[in-house]
């Protein structure tokens, strides 16, 4: 390639790609530098430039004048010697293939992130590409693929999973997935293994904003802004539970997420690989609330400790086991909704009777059986001695009448 026409194309393509044109010519010019210092085995470093009318190439050797700086042991001055060879041109233009594929590269990082920084946390649908014993990769859109991680996190604790457990897919399946996560080609933050080669967008299956909005694309009202999803509580491909809210009193929130015959929490769970999803009544009673998150099970009542942010639950000896659910998935995910720590009790071990009060809270102030003793312990236990005659406490607790 002449001089001359190695600058008529680096120039379309700097119009083409809408890539400045000194800078493209700056990189050749480092690169050629570091080429021919390794070609022509120079003691020194070298300096390339490109004369930018007529593509002359001059290669120079930098050798140092002086004596170095006592401290660092640099030089602060050097003279160039030129050492152009004769086959320049056929050196620059291997150099400039190369140099000009990573800068196209660059340049569409580049690009997909300023289109796609700004969409971290939306939904969107992709065609499966590949799958990799590390990561499936996902077509966005024509040009535009994500990456879907599911490291072995024991192997690599620095990557991510983003597939829940369970879940596999073939080539050409459609998937709805959320953006967590566009990658910034020019970020100092150190790099991840194997990054030029992979997708910059990051995708996922397991974040709990999924199903918030696969629900906004099922419920209406929630895109309407109607109903409000007020918490997301998630095991990925095993259970969810959702707390949702009203800003309409005569709309049932619970009902309009679940739609008719449950159609539309249908469409949900079958997006999700049958996930079981519960969704629940948010209440700004935390006792309410907390009764709720544990639905299905049935609760009698709910202690409450508000500084202490723990709430102690009686339930049936029935609904025990329900209200713990399997390896204790509904406890937890019923503490993790509310952020209540939750402590579950049967009635027959607190001595609480089965039948559940209205409210499911019991206050100090709370009126009870005249019959029974009135003092309750720390741990949310009732007495069962009967209160004596024009007391509300019994004999043991007598003194606390007084106060």
């Amino acid at each position: 390639m002449a001089t001359s026409e190695l600058i008529e194309a680096l120039q379309a393509l700097a119009h083409e790609r809408k890539i400045d044109e000194f800078y493209l010519i700056e990189r050749l010019e480092a690169s050629l530098a570091r080429s021919y210092q390794h070609i022509l085995d120079l003691e020194w470093d070298a300096r390339v430039t490109i004369d930018r009318l007529t593509g002359k190439i001059y290669v120079y050797e930098l050798v140092p004048v002086g004596e170095p700086d006592e401290e660092t042991g640099e030089y602060a001055e050097f003279e160039e010697r030129d050492v152009t060879p004769d086959d320049v041109s056929r050196i620059a233009a291997q150099n400039a293939k190369s140099v000009i594929a990573s800068i196209v590269r660059e340049a569409g990082r580049q690009s997909i992130y300023e289109e796609f920084a700004g969409r971290v946390g939306d939904l969107v649908t992709g065609t499966v590409l590949q799958g990799t014993p590390d990561f499936t990769i996902i077509k966005i859109r024509e040009g535009v693929e994500a990456e879907l991680p599911h490291y072995d996190l024991k192997r690599s604790p620095n990557e991510r999973n983003e597939r829940p457990s369970g879940e596999h897919y073939r080539h050409n399946q459609r998937l709805k997935v959320l953006i967590v996560d566009v990658r910034d080609p020019n970020s100092d933050a150190p790099k991840i293994r194997g990054e030029q080669a992979r997708p910059a967008i990051v995708v996922s299956r397991t974040h709990p904003d999924l199903i918030r909005r696969l629900f906004e694309i099922e419920v209406p009202e929630i895109y309407d802004g109607l109903v409000e999803i007020k918490s997301i509580a998630r095991e990925p491909g095993a259970r969810s539970k959702v707390a949702v809210m009203s800003r309409e009193s005569n709309l049932d929130p619970v009902g309009a997420c679940v739609g008719p015959k449950g159609s539309r929490v249908r469409m949900v769970v079958e997006e999700l690989r049958n996930e079981r999803v519960d969704v629940i009544q948010w209440d700004e009673d935390p006792a309410v609330y907390v009764a709720n998150a544990l639905s299905p099970a049935r609760v009698n009542r709910v202690l409450v400790d508000e500084e202490n942010h723990y709430a102690t639950v009686v339930v049936p000896d029935d609904q025990l086991s329900l209200a713990i659910g399997k390896e204790g998935q509904n406890a937890r995910l019923a503490a993790r909704l509310t952020g209540w720590h939750i402590d579950i009790k049967s009635a027959s071990f607190t001595a609480e009777p089965l039948a559940p009060l209205e409210n499911m809270l019991i206050d100090e102030d709370e009126a009870e059986d005249e019959d029974t003793c009135m003092y309750v312990s720390e741990d949310g236990v009732r007495c069962r001695n009967h209160a004596r005659p024009d007391s509300q406490f019994c004999g043991i607790h007598a003194s606390l009448d007084e106060e």
